[in-house]
């Protein structure tokens, strides 16, 4: 069983994605984005299998939440430096966690 110590460690925050790409070398149909986590952290890259259910142009500027303190992970050509956060829909697509009303980028989720 996860302790309050073991979430601690894993830091969620507020991010806006500030730019979209299509990833065409990806096995399945993603996007490279670039997401903005605050000054703070800074601008982010990340590798997400959105496609399903967004266009680049509804991702453009869209607060969403990411963990920050992961590794970075090699997808194909691409590096994945942050993992943002969804849940599955009817059909197994992702669907963004976002917040309901506007946030600072940047702050921690607790």
């Amino acid at each position: 069983m996860a302790t309050i110590e073991d979430f601690n460690k894993i830091d969620i925050r507020s991010g806006r994605i500030i730019e979209v790409e299509d990833f065409p070398e990806a096995k399945k149909q993603s996007y490279k984005l670039k997401i903005d986590f605050g000054r703070d952290i800074g601008i982010k890259k990340s590798c997400a299998q959105l496609v399903a259910n967004y266009s680049k142009e509804k991702l453009k500027d869209k607060l969403i939440l990411g963990v920050v303190n992961f590794p970075p992970r090699q997808i194909g050509p691409a590096t994945s430096e942050v993992l943002v956060l969804g849940v599955p829909d009817k059909n197994n697509q992702c669907v963004l966690i976002e917040p309901k009303r506007e946030v600072d980028v940047g702050v921690k989720l607790y």
